[in-house]
């Protein structure tokens, strides 16, 4: 076997972190209301969890979350909302440390392949991939990080983000 790199020790370090970091704050919010068996303990542990969900660096579950809440005795265009307000939140937050990170710190974090892919979404299809990637679970905090780094029109971006979630959000109240 290969021995590994510093880099890639570090990397495996961080999303090993990363992921305990997501584990407790699912725990600590949904998880004590399944644990409790309450899907109405406010929406304060789903905002929680939606705007962590979208920070690109932690990988959340955020569509369970959603059905999950959406099931209990919560307002439907309230509980809508705070998923769209938050989503739109933690991805402008992505969006600026696109802008403000070097690409090799970005690289460390989730990887030049990850983030090559992104932007070559983004260059093809311009526009209608953020919107395609916020309205179904793919990695839409990733495309948000990755605008930033193209140096996209934020209003732009924003507002395909938004469709997006509201295409995403919409459906799942349908369906669920």
């Amino acid at each position: 076997m290969a021995r590994k790199s510093k880099a890639e020790i570090i990397r495996i370090f961080i999303a090993i972190l990363l992921v305990c970091i997501a584990v407790f704050i699912a725990s600590v919010t949904v998880g004590r209301d399944i644990y409790n068996g309450t899907g109405d303990g406010g929406l304060l542990s789903f905002a929680i969890v939606n705007a962590c969900g979208y920070l690109f660096f932690l990988f959340m579950p955020v569509e369970i979350a959603f059905v999950y809440y959406l099931s209990g005795d919560v307002n439907i265009f309230a509980l809508n909302a705070v998923a769209i307000g938050t989503a739109l939140f933690s991805q402008a937050i992505d969006y600026a440390i696109g802008l403000g990170v070097s690409n090799r710190f970005i690289d460390n974090l989730i990887g030049r392949r990850r983030y090559e892919k992104a932007e070559a979404n983004i260059e093809k299809y311009g526009n209608l991939t953020i919107i395609v990637f916020n309205a179904l679970p793919l990695s839409s905090p990733v495309i948000s990080l990755a605008a930033g780094m193209l140096r996209l029109n934020i209003r732009n971006t924003l507002i395909c983000t938004v469709i997006g979630l509201l295409i995403k959000y919409t459906a799942l109240t349908l369906i669920f």
